[in-house]
């Protein structure tokens, strides 16, 4: 019996960016409805307890091997599969390889590619580009958080790590909180923070835009934080820079005194199920300041019996109403997030039908009727 033909739809970047990958604010209205699917459990990710964030595959310091990579900063190669269910009702899988020395080769330090699949026959939809895709919905994210945990009166805004994430988070939150006028940017790369500078003042030109020396300068009397930083970065955050009812948004490592977060701090993160699931594919300490996300600071604090897990609250519960974000404009919040294949399939699949829909891509043809399944 012949097979049917199977046909995928192949993406570029530049197709990517024609069907609307860099559109931030449907980037977050996108994620949100992420968040409501996974508040209710509409969501199958890897691992046993199905909240993986991906299986990596990293190198050993000293290989046995001839040709076999050597361990190196952010050197690593990792996939993130996931079912997302709702409206979407499909499977995908980001697939990358990572490794800090790329930028001296003037590349990206993670190359990513983004494959659908039917979710019925396990045909591919879509191979796409996702570099792009990936920082705009890792972007969107403190977007979501800002929509719902920032003081609605919000004026400043103070951006901690200006690279690529760096770019697509302060674009997110400059959209989600309407009031702003200032944004003051550190990065430990002055021509960083320039580029950053000069891309705002061009697509936000109403807002006064300053380039900062340092992360108290960035901190003090801002309303939201946004911590995006990389490599050995591992920002400093003390109590009295602190302004009361700030929200910092932290999608990389930042050194907060656990006092101060667990007593002082509502304590808020995207999945706490992802962060559990740490605990079955890794051992203590969870937490790596190198290339650290704060949800596994937590657990840490956990082991170390400094707090429980009941003080922690997920974005989505918030967003659907299960429990309440803010609780006073004084609350100070903590939104930690960490990288989540779900976002990557809902912004796929929403790239891919917006591609179908304006004729954008190549097509591309797996096998046809001439073959025979073997």
């Amino acid at each position: 019996m012949n097979t049917p033909r199977v046909d995928f739809l192949y993406l570029n970047e530049q197709d990517m960016i024609d069907a609307g990958v860099m559109n931030m604010h449907e980037c977050i209205n996108e994620m949100e409805n992420v968040f409501r699917l996974l508040s209710s459990g509409d969501y199958i990710m890897g691992g046993v307890n199905d909240n993986s964030h991906g299986m990596l595959i990293d190198f050993p310091d000293e290989p046995e091997h001839a040709g076999m990579p050597n361990n190196g900063p952010d050197r690593r190669f990792m996939a993130m599969p996931a079912y997302l269910g709702g409206e979407y009702r499909v499977s995908g899988c980001k697939w990358y390889g990572s490794n800090i020395e790329n930028i001296e080769k003037d590349l990206p330090r993670s190359i990513l590619m983004m494959t659908l699949n039917d979710v019925d026959t396990g045909a591919p939809l879509a191979f796409q580009s996702a570099n792009l895709l990936s920082a705009w919905r890792t972007g969107a994210i403190p977007g979501v958080g800002a929509r719902y945990l920032a003081n609605p009166d919000a004026k400043v805004f103070g951006v901690i790590g200006a690279g690529s994430i760096g770019v697509s988070s302060a674009e997110a939150i400059i959209d989600a909180c309407k009031e702003l006028d200032t944004v003051k940017i550190y990065d430990i790369h002055t021509s960083t923070s320039e580029l950053l500078k000069e891309r705002l003042n061009k697509e936000f030109p109403a807002l006064d835009v300053q380039i900062v020396d340092s992360i108290e300068d960035a901190v003090r009397e801002s309303d939201v934080i946004n911590l995006a930083t990389a490599g050995d970065a591992n920002p400093t955050i003390e109590k009295e820079w602190v302004k009361p009812g700030a929200l910092f948004t932290v999608s990389s490592s930042g050194d907060f005194d656990p006092d101060f977060a667990i007593n002082d701090m509502k304590l808020v993160v995207d999945n706490w199920k992802m962060y559990e699931a740490a605990v079955n594919e890794d051992t203590y300490p969870y937490y790596n300041p190198t290339m650290g996300v704060i949800g596994r600071q937590l657990l840490d604090w956990i082991h170390e019996g400094k707090m429980t897990s009941d003080i922690v609250t997920n974005i989505g519960d918030v967003i659907t109403g299960k429990v309440q974000g803010r609780e006073s404009k004084d609350d100070i919040i903590l939104y930690g997030l960490g990288g989540q294949p779900v976002y990557d399939v809902a912004w796929a699949y929403r790239i891919y039908q917006n591609a179908l829909e304006r004729g954008i891509g190549t097509k591309l043809n797996l096998w046809d009727r001439a073959y025979q399944a073997r």
